[in-house]
């Protein structure tokens, strides 16, 4: 039981730095299928971040949450890290994109990143009840 908070940080550490990594050395360059249509809001969003360089920001923010949330010592401060930015992953995708039931394996992600730091926070709740207790 001890080791499963460590194995789930690790998927979502390792999730969160693979997925800065392969944008911010560009990596892999997305299928012409794989985007959104052009004129869409998803289209525009996009538009809007990469250019303004706040997409480098989200994902330097994303590998700096991913690194700490893999250290059993700086969990926390990973999951503050990560914790505006899967609000806004979930946001995008249910506001924006409007794809949540569309595909199998974007439930399943998003799904993966909503509960793992939510069982995380469970684990450390005596760690957290010192914000709220006086």
């Amino acid at each position: 039981m001890k080791y499963i908070p460590a194995f789930v940080s690790a998927l979502l550490g390792f999730l969160f730095i693979f997925a800065s990594v392969m944008v911010l050395f560009n990596l892999a360059q997305p299928k012409p299928e794989d985007m959104p249509p052009e004129g869409s809001p998803a289209a525009l969003f996009m538009a809007a971040l990469a250019p303004t360089g706040m997409l480098t920001l989200i994902k330097l923010c994303e590998l700096v949450g991913g690194l700490l949330v893999i250290i059993p010592r700086t969990r926390n401060i990973g999951l503050l890290f990560l914790g505006p930015i899967i609000v806004n992953i979930l946001a995008y995708h249910a506001l924006i994109a409007r794809d949540v039931t569309n595909s199998g394996g974007t439930i399943g992600m998003l799904a993966f990143i909503s509960l793992a730091p939510l069982y995380l926070l469970w684990v450390e709740r005596r760690a957290w009840a010192g914000l709220i207790r006086r």
